[in-house]
């Protein structure tokens, strides 16, 4: 199990959204966007899948995952790899429903006020039509790849 560093955490934890790539039984590569709900202990990550699709049935599959992020403003980007589980909400730890129920909210009241000063980019609030979660993804980071070019650093 790999750690990450506070920056690299602050980093995903900043981002709206993350790309996650897993494999189908044929070997093929999907991808798919996903909320981080939270980092934990610098070694793991909570993502929220909501839809029970693909990535559901692909990692029961095979439990290999890489989360990716970039900013293409500070030309900066991570990718996570790591084995992922599927934890219902049920038996979720609390600490994970609460990060979810707190996310949700915050993204709620940025979207209204955005709306609010005519900045409207949805006509709607579509965290608020989003499905109750069913269940987490559980991911433990085994390695970290940071994707910034080397001339960069």
């Amino acid at each position: 199990m790999a750690k990450i560093t506070d920056s690299i955490k602050n980093f995903f934890e900043n981002q709206n959204f993350v790309i996650i790539s897993t494999i189908d039984k044929n070997g093929t590569l999907h991808n798919s966007c996903k909320g981080i709900i939270e980092i934990r202990e610098h070694s793991k990550v909570y993502l929220l899948d909501l839809y029970k699709a693909r990535t559901m049935v692909n990692l029961k599959n095979n439990p290999n995952i890489a989360i990716t992020a970039v900013d293409e403003h500070k030309f900066k980007g991570y990718s996570i790899k790591g084995q992922a589980r599927i934890i219902n909400m049920q038996d979720c730890q609390p600490h994970v429903v609460k990060a979810w129920e707190a996310k949700l909210a915050s993204r709620i009241s940025q979207r209204v006020i955005k709306n609010m000063l005519s900045k409207k980019e949805h006509p709607l609030h579509p965290e608020a039509l989003l499905p109750k979660p069913e269940y987490v993804i559980e991911v433990v980071i085994h390695d970290v790849i940071d994707l910034t070019p080397h001339n960069l650093k």
